[in-house]
This record gives structure tokens, C-alpha cells and sequence, in this order.
């Protein structure tokens, strides 16, 4: 491998403050909806989780909502998980710092890899070399895990994808598509990211089913994560069009969603029935199927959502109506004045592209991810609204709106617009592994993990630093040219 290669319409956001109350009316309605749950005034916060005894398994300050997720791969009856331990050399990565994330940081570290996972990883001093591994010196780098998109639409060569046959089209995927040889994923690999998912568009009000994929392998096939990712819905915005039954307004395509997710839960209910005795099978109907995988839990709707009306018809038809494990891939504008209730809800935000939202009550430009992850008191508002907090927030780029490889870039923006620094590390890594359900693999470097890792220069989300050497499933698919010029 030769060096430095690669193996709408626009609408007013605002609410005048007139109508603030009855806005704050409208979060205690949608609070008093969650199963469960007392009605609770939009700055009633959720007691913190009690931390985990150091030395043992990390927990999450988010409370994500999947209750009937399989607690396996195995258990696992629609979606199809990819291969692991795919083979790769023995390898002993030293760098001068280690970057876990959901472990303290590791001064002068080794990560022990073969086979594509994470067999150790350690301060150089107690971590010994196995025999016949390699010893690869990073040097003064910073070792950390490879990044993960949540909102991506070039994981595949082709970019005329067609997902505006109907309204909703449940039957399209990108499985089909995914291809690891092109400009586009070479750049993402050279730019620290390891794990996309690669969805359809936003043409249609159902886009159809997305692919979590690695960014490098021998094989669109052993680059597969899980399928399906994610059911990919857009609601208002792009989806709009001038001609349809239901017409072009937000309830009429709302409608249209929840007709055909209710006929994808009538037919989800009658295969549980059958495999509980108390029916006959259904006949198989293709359009449906995966969408069993959907109200089983086996993986979430991933949704366009961005203005607050939006965000409101995500949270109250998705989650709270039909009970769908939901993440919301836009969420800007002014939608972050409902950090509260996707708190209270477990919907979490993975912000972006958009990073900054000009508040024209208070004349002031906010940065999205700061104000999802704190909450705060808005303007006319009588409580403040908590946020989602240190789990709740991931960082997206809606690639190529974005370039894939400047998901860091997005990062750095957040931060400089007010994001603690320790949460933007967490948004580009373990906080979207969690959101998919895949932070058993990857996110976090931890041993039995994917050995996906990048070797940067300095602080990722410092805009000056790149990536040296790129790791994926154990193998290195990517190294900086010696000759490339810093700047």
C-alpha cells in the first residue's frame, strides 16, 4: 500500500413570545404522555444515575429508551449483524497518550490488537509485549477510538439514489450500495472516522432502511456493522412537494408516516402472536418485514427533524404514540428548547450539520450541541428546561452536506461555540455507538472491542492536527505521507 493512501425551503424558527406559554403548555402535556410518568413542569430534572466503582463497566447519564431491545446479537430475529475477528496481524500500538474515552486517559499507553479486536490495553510499563507481535512506536500521537456518523450519505459510489418512488418507501435500503473504493471514504478513513451510517435520503417522508459500515475492509461485506442500521424518517423540509393525496403540510405527511408504521406494528403483532401460540404465522410481505426489526427494537429510526414544531410531531408520534427506539440526526434551529423532554423521553440528538442558531430574541448566536447538552431558561419561558446532558449529544455531518472527514472540524465548532471539551470526544465516539446499539463493538477502546483506532498528531479537535495512521478491524488501512506538508 502506497503512502498517504487509502486501502427548503427556508421557514421562520422563531416563536414570538406571545405564544410561549402555551409552548411550555405543550412540554408538560408531552411529559404527562411518557408511560409511567408523572406530569412534570419542563424544569423538573431526572435524580442522576449513581456513578460507576471505578474499574468497572461505565454508565450511562442517559437514559435511552429501547425497552424490548434483544440483550444479544443472537437474540436478534430481522437484522443481520457483520462479521468479527476478522484476521489481522498482532500488533502493540504505543503512543504517548492513550484516549479510551470511557476510561481515564493513559499516559505513555499500549493497545494490544490481533485479529480485529483489542486484546489489552494499559500503561507501556505493565503491558507486555506478547511474543511474534509487532511493536509499532507512535510516538508523541494520541491514540483514540475511531470516530462514528450517525447522518451519512457517502458510504456508497453512487450518489443519484432514487428514494422518492412514494412517500414512504419502507422497501428501499443501501445495503446494496456500500463500496469501500472511492474518493469519498478514503477522505473519511484519512480523517480519523471508522463507522458511518450510511442512510438514504431525505427526498421522501420514509427514505427506507440505512447500514452501519466500517469505513475499510477487504469487503463491503466484512465491513458490515449491522443492517439494518436504522429506518431513515424525514419530517417537513425536504420531503415537501407540490403534489400528493396528503398534500404538503407537516400533518399531512405526519398521516402518511404513521399509516405506514402502523401497518409495519399490525404486522409485527401478528408474527409475535404466532410465535406465542395464539395465531397462525403471517404471509410474508417484503414491505414489512424489516420493519418487524423496527418495533422489536433491533434498531432505531434515525430522523430529519429540525425546527421545534418538528421536533415536537418527532417526539410525540415516533416515541411516545407508536414507541419506537427514535434518534433525532438534525435537531437545529430552535428545536434544542426541547432538550427537556428528549431527556425525560431517552430520545437522544445527534446535532448537525447546522452548529449555530441565531436566537432573535436574545440577539445572540447559540451553538446547538451547548444548548442541548445544558438546557437553560428561554426567553418568556417560566421554568428552566434541563438538557440532555453529558450522554444525550452526538455530533453529525449529514455528509457530504459536510464533508465526512471534517466530522472533527463540526466538533471543534461546538466547542468553541461553548460544548465542554470531554463531551465533544464522547459525541464523535461512545455517545453515537450507544445511540445505533453498537457500543458493545465500537466507541470506546476497551479489550474485546473492535480494534478501530485513530493516530493523531495532537488534539482531534484541535483543526490543526490529522490523522498519521488509521486502524480498522486490527488492520492499518491508512498512513500519512511523510512528504504531505503539516499545514
Amino acid at each position: 500500500m502506497s503512502a498517504d493512501s487509502n486501502g427548503p425551503r427556508a421557514r421562520n424558527a422563531e416563536h414570538p413570545a406571545k405564544k410561549a406559554p402555551a409552548a411550555g403548555l405543550c412540554l408538560v402535556l408531552l411529559a404527562a404522555m411518557l408511560p409511567g410518568q408523572e406530569p412534570a413542569s419542563p424544569g423538573s430534572a431526572k435524580p442522576a444515575p449513581a456513578k460507576a466503582a471505578p474499574g468497572s463497566p461505565e454508565t450511562s447519564q442517559f437514559p435511552l429508551w429501547h425497552p424490548r431491545r434483544p440483550a444479544s446479537e443472537a437474540e436478534h430475529q430481522v437484522v443481520r449483524w457483520g462479521p468479527r475477528g476478522l484476521p489481522s496481524p498482532g500488533y502493540v500500538f504505543r503512543a504517548a497518550k492513550v484516549l479510551p474515552i470511557t476510561m481515564p486517559p493513559i499516559e505513555d499507553g499500549v493497545v494490544v490488537t490481533r485479529n480485529g479486536r483489542i486484546e489489552a490495553i494499559g500503561p507501556a510499563k505493565t503491558v507486555p509485549i506478547p511474543d511474534g507481535y509487532e511493536l509499532v512506536d507512535c510516538g508523541d500521537s494520541i491514540l483514540l477510538p475511531g470516530l462514528v456518523d450517525l447522518h451519512c450519505h457517502m458510504a456508497g459510489a453512487s450518489f443519484d439514489l432514487n428514494d422518492t418512488v412514494h412517500a414512504t418507501n419502507p422497501e428501499f435500503r443501501t445495503l446494496d450500495l456500500v463500496g469501500m473504493e472511492h474518493d469519498q471514504i478514503r477522505a473519511a478513513r484519512a480523517g480519523g472516522i471508522s463507522t458511518v451510517l450510511y442512510l438514504p435520503g431525505s427526498g421522501s417522508n420514509m427514505g427506507g432502511f440505512g447500514t452501519l459500515t466500517k469505513t475499510w475492509a477487504p469487503t463491503a461485506e466484512q465491513a458490515l456493522v449491522r443492517f439494518p442500521g436504522s429506518l431513515k424518517i424525514a419530517q417537513a423540509g425536504n420531503p415537501e412537494r407540490g403534489s400528493g393525496d396528503l398534500g404538503t403540510d407537516m400533518m399531512g405527511m405526519s398521516e402518511g408516516i404513521r399509516m405506514t408504521l402502523l401497518d409495519g406494528k399490525r404486522y409485527w403483532e401478528q408474527h409475535e402472536a404466532w410465535q406465542q401460540g395464539r395465531g397462525e404465522k403471517p404471509k410474508f410481505d417484503p414491505t414489512l418485514e424489516l420493519l418487524r426489526g423496527l418495533f422489536r427494537h433491533e434498531f432505531p429510526v434515525s430522523v430529519h427533524t429540525q425546527i421545534y414544531q418538528v421536533v415536537l410531531e418527532t417526539l410525540r408520534l415516533l416515541r411516545l404514540e407508536l414507541g419506537l427506539w427514535t434518534v433525532v440526526v438534525h435537531g437545529e434551529f430552535d428545536a434544542y428548547r426541547l432538550s427537556g423532554n428528549a431527556l425525560e423521553a431517552g430520545m437522544p440528538i445527534a446535532a448537525g450539520p447546522r452548529n449555530y442558531h441565531f436566537d432573535r430574541t436574545t440577539s445572540k448566536f447559540l451553538g446547538l450541541a451547548q444548548v442541548w447538552h445544558d438546557g437553560g431558561k428561554y426567553y418568556a419561558w417560566r421554568d428552566p428546561v434541563p438538557g440532555v446532558g453529558r450522554d444525550g449529544i452526538g455530533i453529525n455531518t449529514d455528509s457530504p452536506v459536510v464533508p465526512e472527514e471534517q466530522l472533527p472540524v463540526q466538533a471543534a465548532i461546538a466547542v468553541r461555540l461553548g460544548l465542554p471539551h470531554e463531551v465533544a470526544l464522547r459525541a464523535l465516539t461512545i455517545n453515537p455507538a450507544r445511540f445505533a446499539g453498537i457500543d458493545h463493538r465500537v466507541g470506546s477502546l476497551e479489550v474485546g472491542k473492535d480494534a478501530d483506532f485513530g493516530i493523531w498528531s495532537g488534539d482531534p479537535i484541535d483543526p490543526r492536527s490529522h490523522v498519521r495512521t488509521m486502524v480498522i478491524s486490527g488492520q492499518i488501512c491508512y498512513r500519512r505521507s511523510a512528504q504531505r506538508p503539516v499545514w
